[in-house]
């Protein structure tokens, strides 16, 4: 809470209300937050009720900013660092330059005689696509290590039925082409073949392929439902002797309401990612891209064709000052 904006609003000839604040606080508890005061030095020695205020002072049930400091940009950097909603009528203008998208963090007011009424804030900006380019560039670091990745982009009308007829017709249509020198081309490619493929000659053979569906993470649940009937369509229909195994897994280049299939032959599959993800990212889009991580771990071993996901951290960095801008980093990672 912006203390000395709330507490001054309306004010024409009169001081800085210290009820508007207790009137603001009771309404934001009953909305669910958990409201932290910051008033700038100035608002003690202003304040209506100036001995109750310094009384919450002394019970840091508000904190004042500490001298010397801006209070707007110490209210702006401590809401980022908590990833928390001002609510303020300011509209900090002058900080837009450091503080990414200030108006889907700030929260507006007004009052309505003793009442306060709780606005909106604007849907937040995010940078375009951000989270795919990581996963676009992550998977290059991958190729420049020898791992091809898949990169079709058919985006087909997603069904369980239509999932289905794709994995029939492009299996049928790898195993018309030869799919055994494709796959032997494939594991020539990757440092460790000796050792790869002796983990798949030592593991009971239980699929002749691995099919993963790639869904965007709006459609995951709905597609993992279909998953077991996908699986015994592709099996009978093809009179495989084992039944492929089906993995849905979250893609950020896959549109909601389509798919895409990632169809391996099961000798080819790697049981672990080779390397695993660190990711150094700017300030601003930290949290976003931290919260995602997952989905970019899944996108990331769907295309590779692992098994399980490489492991992906999320660390921010003063150096990166802008938004958008990150780096990219593997480790050595679960075959080490």
């Amino acid at each position: 809470m912006d203390a000395s904006n709330i507490a001054h609003y309306g004010k024409k000839d009169g001081k800085p209300s210290l009820s508007k604040l207790l009137k603001a606080v009771e309404a934001l508890e009953k909305l669910g937050y958990h409201p932290i005061l910051i008033a700038d030095a100035s608002l003690r020695h202003e304040i209506d009720e100036k001995e109750e205020f310094n009384q919450l002072l002394d019970e840091e049930k508000v904190h004042q900013v500490p001298a010397g400091t801006n209070a707007d940009h110490y209210i702006l950097n401590l809401a980022e660092e908590e990833d928390a909603k001002i609510l303020s009528n300011d509209a900090f203008r002058e900080f837009f330059d450091e503080f990414r998208d200030i108006n889907s963090r700030r929260i507006p007011y007004s009052f309505k005689g003793e009442n306060i009424v709780i606005g909106s804030s604007a849907q937040p900006k995010k940078i375009k696509n951000i989270l795919q380019k990581i996963s676009n560039q992550t998977l290059s670091e991958f190729e420049k290590k020898g791992y091809d990745s898949y990169k079709l982009k058919k985006n087909k009308k997603l069904s369980g039925i239509a999932v289905a007829k794709e994995a029939i017709d492009r299996i049928s249509k790898t195993s018309d082409e030869g799919i055994d020198s494709k796959i032997e081309g494939m594991f020539m490619k990757i440092p460790l073949f000796d050792k790869v493929m002796k983990m798949v000659e030592d593991a009971e053979k239980t699929s002749d392929f691995i099919i993963f569906v790639l869904v965007s993470p709006r459609d995951y649940r709905d597609a993992v439902r279909n998953a077991g009937n996908i699986a015994v369509t592709v099996g009978d229909r093809l009179k495989l002797d084992h039944a492929p195994l089906v993995a849905v897994r979250n893609d950020l280049f896959t549109k909601p309401g389509t798919f895409e299939l990632n169809i391996i032959y099961s000798d080819e599959i790697l049981e672990e990612s080779p390397f695993d993800v660190n990711i150094t990212i700017n300030d601003h889009d930290y949290s976003f891209v931290k919260k995602n991580s997952r989905n970019i771990a899944s996108t990331v071993a769907a295309r590779l064709g692992t098994w399980k996901f490489p492991i992906v951290s999320v660390k921010p960095s003063m150096l990166m000052e802008k938004p958008g801008h990150y780096d990219i980093n593997l480790d050595k990672g679960g075959d080490k």
